[in-house]
């Protein structure tokens, strides 16, 4: 580990500086949700492509229902159906004026029509008072003959969405670097469009070290923990547009730790570990992974190669600094294997693990995705406390906070502790005190950085 203390800037500068946005690709619509566009997606086909009823009703013309009423109905001869997914009227007649059509809802206006009434302003071919629905033409087939008496005058394009009143051909339907959503799918579909070309979600190894760690749901011996952090950074990354892969805790042996990753590798676009950076005599993820990737004579230890780097040169192995951070202190960064797949090694305790994720993987998993604002959302905040909070000389601290963005005010959610996760659990925002700030007094007003 380097003796160097480096900032929380620097880290963070060193790792984007790194990461390369992965190549883009053609999916399928369904395979796309959660990727990035790389390229702006113009509509082809208007949307709707055709006039047609927002309503189950009568296609009519507007000059044979002017000035109809309850009292004074409009009776039109119904000349039959036009349902969705017809081309119009049988014969594609035009109707002529005293005329009408049923119609139902997305069915195309015949020619002719200038308005749709609903079914309830009619009396649905019944001959008595208004209707409240229509019949199913499998019941009652000559409801598409007959006559039809109109209780209200309808404007020209009442109930019509017309043809591109949504989008045209030739509009930009969506912005390369848009997020591909349920939303943007169902836009895309609508327009024709079966495949897009997008960066593809970035695949997130993760894994725990320790021989203290339990899978939860296993019974706990003396001296033993359950494993929590593999199973909340993986949800980290996947809250973050990953496609996240959980690994079962490695015990704290290199020669398994490094076999273990070599494995993992070959689904990996960046591997987070969390566990085993610090200074104890069991710490063996800088034994396993300080020359990871390296052949003897190799030039191991070189920083030079790293993530993005050429296909040919080495692999620059793991590099193990000290952050003037709290929680955080210990951070691995590097590259490994044949791919120089990224790989960021984080500290053992859940907040600062959790921390950590937030600050460094995050950004380089929305790197990864191609997005241009990689970074969580940050506000100024008035500390809403009773007594100054403390903080190290020297070192940027990262408390557990609640955000009130109503009253601009927020509250830390439990002690600094780096093991206190049930407080982790109910912040939802970490208020961040700069390395000159040894104390916050009630009412300073600081940067928080936004969780949800």
């Amino acid at each position: 580990m380097s003796s160097t203390i480096w900032s929380v800037d620097e880290h963070l500068e060193d790792i984007l500086a790194a990461v390369r946005p992965l190549e883009p690709i053609e999916l399928q619509l369904p395979d796309a949700q959660g990727c990035v566009l790389v390229e702006d997606v113009v509509v082809e086909v208007a949307l709707p492509p055709f006039d047609n009823s927002s309503m189950d009703g009568y296609a009519v013309r507007v000059s044979d229902v002017e000035g109809a009423s309850e009292e004074f109905p409009a009776v039109l001869t119904v000349v039959g159906d036009v349902a969705a997914g017809d081309g119009g009227l049988a014969g594609g007649r035009l109707l002529a004026p005293g005329e009408a059509a049923r119609i139902m809802t997305g069915a195309p206006l015949p020619e002719g029509a200038g308005a749709v009434v609903p079914v309830e302003w009619t009396d649905g071919g019944s001959g008595g008072g208004p209707a409240t629905a229509m019949r199913a033409h499998s019941e009652a087939p000559e409801g598409a003959s007959g006559e039809v008496r109109v209780h209200r005058p309808a404007k020209a394009g009442a109930h019509v969405r017309t043809r591109g009143s949504d989008v045209r051909p030739g509009d930009l339907a969506l912005r390369a670097g848009s997020v591909v959503g349920p939303a943007q799918i169902g836009l895309l579909a609508a327009i024709g469009r079966a495949t897009v070309k997008v960066r593809p979600r970035p695949r997130v190894v993760v894994l725990s070290t320790g021989s203290e760690l339990v899978p939860p749901g296993e019974e706990l011996s003396g001296g033993r923990i359950y494993d929590s952090n593999s199973f909340a950074l993986t949800a980290a990354a996947r809250d973050a547009g990953a496609i996240a892969y959980r690994v079962a805790a490695v015990a704290d042996d290199a020669a398994t730790l490094r076999a273990t990753i070599e494995d993992q590798l070959i689904r990996a676009d960046i591997v987070v570990t969390t566990g085993g950076v610090s200074v104890g005599a069991y710490d063996v993820v800088k034994e396993a992974l300080s020359s990871f990737g390296h052949a003897p004579g190799d030039g191991a230890g070189d920083t030079e190669a790293g993530p993005g780097a050429d296909a040919d040169e080495p692999a620059g192995g793991i590099d193990f600094r000290r952050l003037a951070m709290q929680p955080g202190k210990p951070q691995g960064f590097g590259s490994i294997g044949p791919d120089h797949t990224p790989l960021l090694a984080l500290p053992g305790n859940p907040v600062s693990a959790y921390v950590s994720f937030e600050l460094f993987v995050r950004p380089a998993i929305r790197t990864l995705m191609g997005l241009d604002d990689v970074h969580r959302p940050a506000v100024r905040a008035t500390l809403a406390v009773e007594e100054a909070l403390s903080s190290p000389s020297g070192r940027r601290q990262f408390l557990r906070g609640s955000y009130d963005a109503e009253a601009g005010t927020v509250t830390p959610v439990g002690g600094s502790g780096s093991y206190l996760v049930a407080a982790l659990a109910r912040a939802d925002a970490l208020i961040v005190l700069p390395e000159d700030t040894t104390s916050a007094e009630p009412g300073t007003e600081t940067e928080v950085i936004l969780l949800r």
